[in-house]
């Protein structure tokens, strides 16, 4: 059924035209076949369309007939899990996640909402909070002979160690020329983004929307504060602290507090910023 609405905007009549599905099955079937069929084998994945998943018993996820599942792990409704995967016992897949070919997760880790993981191993006892991304491609290009932009291959992989947690919506991309490595222990806030052939070490902690640029080495027990942004290629000391805001353009070869931008020994950038203030308190008093 076709009807006419209207609406105003500015003094003028809009109108347009609106239709309206009275039987939406007999209108959308082949959309509707995947959603409303049903099968006599409740954990058989024929259901869905896709004959080699299967629902998994403890949760209603669905599960490749070659992933490797343990018993104890539990995939909520809306879940997949991808060929050759493999969960340890008492994991936990959110509603939403996708773990993808071959990805490994350890024992008693919790996968949050809408996870996407490919190309990655996770160690035990992680949490990986909702809209978390690991695995997929690094930010790598060249510019050929006719001046265009072409992908530089990303084939490597992601290894994020035990009892490490990553907060939501951040991404870890997959490894180019060596392995993205996440040391055991170390805590990542939200929104925060690993490229790719990076190295954290371990008992580490990134506050929200730091960027680590790709090929940059963490130590361990290194503290980055918020926006703190760190160079390509550049290593950083073990037991750094860094100033929120800070930008990280060269190596920090010995342990301390730093900041500034670029960042410099604390004490230094303290310096700095007194003196900023008194240049602009002169140049205001002389204007």
């Amino acid at each position: 059924m076709m009807l006419r609405s209207s609406w105003r905007v500015s003094g003028a009549l809009m109108t347009k035209s609106v239709f309206r599905v009275e039987h939406p099955p007999s209108c959308f079937p082949h959309r509707l076949k995947s959603i409303t069929s049903s099968s006599d084998d409740p954990k058989d994945g024929n259901a869905t369309g896709m004959p080699e998943f299967k629902k998994w018993p403890n949760g209603g996820g669905l599960f490749h007939s070659t992933a490797c599942v343990d018993p104890s792990a539990f995939i909520e409704a809306g879940a997949i899990i991808h060929e050759n995967s493999v969960l340890a016992m008492d994991v936990h897949i959110g509603s939403g996640a996708v773990v993808g070919p071959s990805v490994s997760v350890g024992q008693s880790t919790k996968i949050g909402y809408n996870v996407v993981l490919s190309n990655c191993s996770i160690g035990a006892s992680c949490i990986i909070h909702n809209g978390v991304c690991i695995g997929q491609d690094g930010f790598g290009f060249f510019i050929d002979g006719e001046g265009c932009v072409q992908k530089k291959p990303q084939l490597l992989h992601v290894r994020i160690g035990g009892y490490v947690e990553i907060g939501a919506n951040s991404c870890i991309d997959r490894g180019s020329w060596r392995d993205t490595v996440v040391g055991d222990h170390t805590k990542i806030d939200n929104l925060v983004q690993i490229g790719h052939n990076v190295v954290v070490g371990k008992c580490c902690m990134l506050c929200g929307q730091v960027g680590i640029a790709g090929s940059a080495t963490i130590g361990d027990y290194v503290t980055l504060g918020g926006r703190v942004a760190v160079r390509d290629h550049v290593s950083i000391a073990s037991k750094v602290q860094l100033a929120a805001n800070s930008s990280v353009t060269k190596d920090i070869k010995e342990s301390g507090d730093y900041g500034g931008f670029p960042a410099v020994p604390i004490h230094e950038w303290r310096r700095q910023a007194v003196k900023m203030r008194t240049l602009l308190k002169d140049g205001v008093s002389k204007g």
